[in-house]
């Protein structure tokens, strides 16, 4: 049986730009913020405006926020919050030997593009594929879409949380194709089951700080 091919991903010449920021906006909040939040301020402008007003939203948020209360804030919210967890991978497979699997091909895809991730970068934090998708963004956009029901899932609980990441998934979810009807049901059945719960086969991918739980925390 022949394989339908599959279709080249949409891209746009303002997506790399787009990503860049979106992933420096979702990183831990160090002291590289205020150089962020300025090259987003400057950067921005350029971008649609369902694209640009979330991240503009966010960035005014940031500057006017005490940097420690704005750590504090990430912290609670993507190390507490299973549904505001940033891994992609954990809405997928959950903690499952599959999930395992899939970081290890992450990880081979970012070192085809000359990536290279530090020791303490989880290759399915969203803030480093969207770095990726900056680098690369036929493979990236591929990479968000087949997470769009995880995607998803994260902007509505940030957004129930009343987090100002949630400008940011805004802004990312705007950069990618609507939702259909199956990514819909998708949607609906990880918010009501959530992701599979098998307790093994992520040791040889995971550093010990991040096991058992997916929480979030610096990228």
């Amino acid at each position: 049986m022949r394989r339908r091919p599959r279709p080249a991903a949409r891209t746009e010449p303002w997506h790399p730009c787009a990503w860049q920021l979106q992933s420096l906006l979702l990183a831990y909040p160090d002291e590289g913020l205020p150089e962020h939040l300025s090259l987003a301020r400057r950067a921005a402008p350029a971008l649609p405006e369902r694209v640009r007003d979330p991240l503009l939203a966010f960035t005014g948020h940031a500057e006017r926020t005490p940097a420690a209360e704005l750590a504090t804030a990430y912290v609670d919210t993507f190390d507490h919050r299973r549904r505001c967890c940033p891994y992609l991978t954990y809405y997928a497979h959950g903690d499952t030997r599959r999930r395992g699997i899939a970081l290890l091909r992450l990880k081979q895809a970012y070192a085809a593009a000359g990536l290279r991730l530090t020791e303490d970068e989880l290759p399915d934090h969203l803030a480093v594929v969207l770095e990726f998708a900056g680098v690369d963004p036929a493979a990236g956009h591929r990479l968000l879409t087949g997470h769009r029901a995880g995607l998803e899932l994260m902007r509505l609980a940030l957004r129930a949380e009343h987090s100002p990441w949630a400008w940011v998934l805004e802004s990312v979810s705007a950069t990618l194709p609507p939702l259909k009807g199956d990514e819909r049901d998708a949607v609906a059945r990880l918010a009501a089951e959530g992701p599979p719960e098998e307790q093994v086969g992520l040791d040889p991918y995971m550093p010990p700080q991040y096991m058992p739980g997916p929480a979030g925390g610096p990228r």
